[in-house]
């Protein structure tokens, strides 16, 4: 009777695991579809579109202040952390679109009625002090249009992920590297592991550990139908991915 009881308990822990699946996140929102670019404005539109569970984008900060979306450091030759505004505002994206700031990204956050979050990494500048700014100026702008409660920040960065927590210590911050064990980055009150697909290959171990920690994991780029099945098997909480339609399919 026992063992029976152990089975059947098993048997209905493994059906809710496989109902609950993973939750989703568009990498540079949803941009492999028809009128999208990566880091656009169309590409957040369309993932809010899907309501999966967030939307990426990426930030520089310019010389002068402004944030910039877009995911490499160089554009059509502009190194984005070196010039001005003036600059890059007339950089086109593939889909004819101006590259956004982040304050364009943000005013479509506050006016829309989906759930989905937009997860803004905060890329590795050249210097300290040019993170410190980014990261300044990316709160501030957070706050100004009062979305603090629809945006999360994700970094490859230790010091970007530090300076996030140490001046908003709300922000749900994850660190993307991949070095550091979850014990380690919560005692520093960062939320959660962001970590690639092959680093959770190489550390399974990691995913138990931060969820005992009440911290979060998610595996990124996993764009396969296998590797979407492998980490939502695994029991992460969100995947990134380049396929947010195929993720949302095996992930229910």
């Amino acid at each position: 009777m026992k063992k029976l009881f152990c089975t059947l308990a098993l048997a209905a822990f493994a059906t809710v695991s496989m109902f609950a699946g993973s939750k989703v996140i568009a990498h540079r929102g949803y941009w492999a579809t028809a009128g999208s670019a990566q880091n656009s404005r169309t590409s957040l539109r369309k993932a809010l579109d899907l309501n999966v569970y967030g939307s990426e984008i990426d930030v520089w900060i310019t010389t002068d202040g402004k944030l910039m979306v877009n995911h490499d450091a160089d554009f059509n030759g502009v190194t984005l952390q070196n010039a001005s505004y003036d600059e890059c505002k007339n950089l086109t994206l593939k889909n004819g679109e101006k590259m956004p700031q982040l304050k364009d990204l943000l005013k479509v956050m506050k006016k829309t009625k989906s759930k989905t979050k937009l997860i803004i990494e905060i890329k590795t500048h050249s210097t300290l002090e040019a993170n410190q700014r980014a990261v300044r100026a990316t709160l501030k702008a957070v706050k100004k249009y009062g979305v603090e409660n629809k945006v999360e920040y994700i970094a490859f960065s230790h010091d970007v992920c530090l300076e996030l927590v140490r001046l908003d210590k709300q922000a749900k911050v994850a660190y993307l590297l991949g070095d550091k064990t979850p014990a380690q980055l919560h005692q520093e009150g960062i939320a959660g592991i962001d970590y690639h697909i092959d680093v959770l290959r190489k550390h399974p171990e990691w995913i138990k550990q931060a969820h005992d920690l009440g911290m979060t994991v998610n595996a990124w780029t996993v764009s396969d139908k296998a590797g979407i099945e492998e980490v939502n098997k695994a029991g992460v909480d969100y995947i990134t991915t380049n396929e947010p339609v195929l993720a949302m399919k095996l992930t229910r």
